[in-house]
């Protein structure tokens, strides 16, 4: 007779999560602005900063916040505070997430330098302080849930509340800046708008959210440089990593294209937040759909199937033109985030029980350092293919208010259709074959529940 399912915590009710999700609506608003609106769009068309200096700038901030995860993650794991582990860092980093935020959408006076110089500084204090809300914020996911598929549950909620963040981020971010007159202006009023829109939520995000007292009780002396080692030679976790990096890196790059895509290859810049709202909209009613099929499916094959579909679905961007209806190119692009939604989901759903696995070989409870190299991972690797991306779009001579030639406009093409195709094919390869299962996962907890009881 195979083990029971674990009985989840009375608390995981629907409005406990739709709480907990708007955590991810900060971070993802935060993420897909800098991504999509902040690099290739403000600081080269609005502030006037080199293309190859705006890559570099979310470069260097990323590099800095993406190895200050891990450790992040192997401090919340050993910080013992009667308050918990995880959640008193909502607390500590709110203010300076929201405020950094904000600066980051003023324009200083002053040369290239200057404007690398203080757009950088303050790139790293955010990417800082949303490593220390992030981080313990995701850890929380398996102490909150424990099963195979509330945790499925669980994540997308988060997921919805992180596609509200893009929402906000490409649908509103710019027509917020216009209602404060647009330009320079504009969009610093908008970042102090948005700055508010970031750091509140974590007060509620703390009230609403909880850790399991024997997780807190139980000692965890292990390094970090140990718990790395164990970490990489963890089998499972390298797989999941792997398609979780050909994801991330197809949606970065995905990201930070298409504002460019409708501006010099379409021809309407203004149909990007139009697009993307439609892009949204799907993704939202695909999760629910999606969330009643994953029962039946192990999470790495929906993994696949969603990686075919997007793939597939983005090849149209390859020949559209500017005179075709654009009700077409908002259908396919639509299309496609059917396909995206598990791909963005499934990673961070697989994650719990790469933990669970990991508390039975190491036993300790590693959450945190789990859950900050998977955020190392989701940042270095966008961070590299969006500096790759500023070299590349710096080189075919992009300029605010010119003409784009042929050359440069299929190769924008080929950025956006062709290169996340290429990571997915990657992803799909990797997801073949991933043994940690729903039979698996239910035999680990029933391992775990007998050394429980042991001791």
């Amino acid at each position: 007779m195979p083990p029971a399912a674990p009985i989840e915590d009375a608390r995981l009710t629907p409005g406990h999560k739709s709480v907990y999700a708007t955590g991810d609506f900060t971070i993802n608003t935060v993420l897909v602005s800098l991504n999509i609106v902040y690099v290739f769009y403000f600081l080269t068309e609005i502030a006037g900063l080199r293309p190859e200096l705006a890559g570099a700038v979310q470069f260097i901030g990323r590099m800095v916040d993406a190895f200050t995860d891990p450790a992040m993650g192997r401090i919340s794991d050993r910080s013992r505070w009667k308050w918990g582990r995880r959640r008193p860092f909502f607390l500590i980093a709110a203010l300076p997430f929201g405020v950094s935020f904000a600066m980051m959408w003023m324009i200083p006076s002053g040369s290239q330098l200057v404007m690398f110089s203080y757009y950088t500084s303050w790139y790293v204090v955010l990417s800082i302080s949303m490593t220390v809300l992030s981080v313990p914020y995701l850890a929380l996911q398996p102490e909150m849930a424990t099963s195979y598929d509330a945790r499925t549950s669980l994540n997308t909620y988060r997921t919805v509340g992180s596609l509200f963040g893009t929402f906000a981020a490409t649908v509103m971010l710019r027509p917020v800046a216009e209602t404060f007159g647009g330009g320079p202006e504009g969009y610093a009023w908008a970042g102090v708008a948005f700055g508010f829109l970031v750091a509140l939520p974590w007060l509620a995000v703390h009230r609403a959210t909880w850790e399991r007292p024997d997780f807190q009780t139980r000692r965890s002396e292990m390094s970090l440089r140990e718990g790395i080692r164990l970490l990489s030679q963890h089998a499972s976790f390298r797989r999941l990593a792997a398609l979780y990096l050909c994801g991330r890196i197809s949606m970065d790059v995905v990201g930070a294209m298409l504002i460019v895509y409708f501006t010099h290859v379409i021809g309407r810049t203004g149909d990007f937040e139009l697009t993307m709202g439609m892009f949204l909209v799907t993704v939202t009613i695909a999760l629910p759909i999606w969330l009643k099929i994953a029962p039946r499916f192990e999470k790495s094959t929906l993994f696949i199937v969603g990686s075919v579909w997007w793939a597939t679905s983005f090849t149209l961007l390859l020949v559209a033109q500017p005179d075709w209806p654009r009700w077409v190119l908002m259908f396919f692009v639509s299309l496609g985030a059917i396909g995206f939604a598990m791909v963005d989901l499934m990673p961070w759903a697989m994650l719990g029980e790469v933990v669970d696995e990991d508390d039975l070989r190491t036993g300790e409870r590693r959450e945190g350092i789990y859950n900050g190299f998977f955020m190392f991972l989701r940042k270095i690797g966008g961070t590299l293919a969006v500096l790759l991306l500023g070299a590349a779009l710096g080189r075919l001579g992009l300029e605010q208010g010119g003409a784009t030639s042929e050359p440069a406009r299929l190769t924008i093409r080929l950025l956006t259709a062709l290169v996340p195709a290429f990571f997915l094919g990657i992803g799909i390869w990797v997801a073949r074959g991933y043994s940690l299962t729903r039979k698996a996962h239910t035999d680990i907890l029933a391992q775990l529940d007998a050394r429980r009881a042991a001791s």
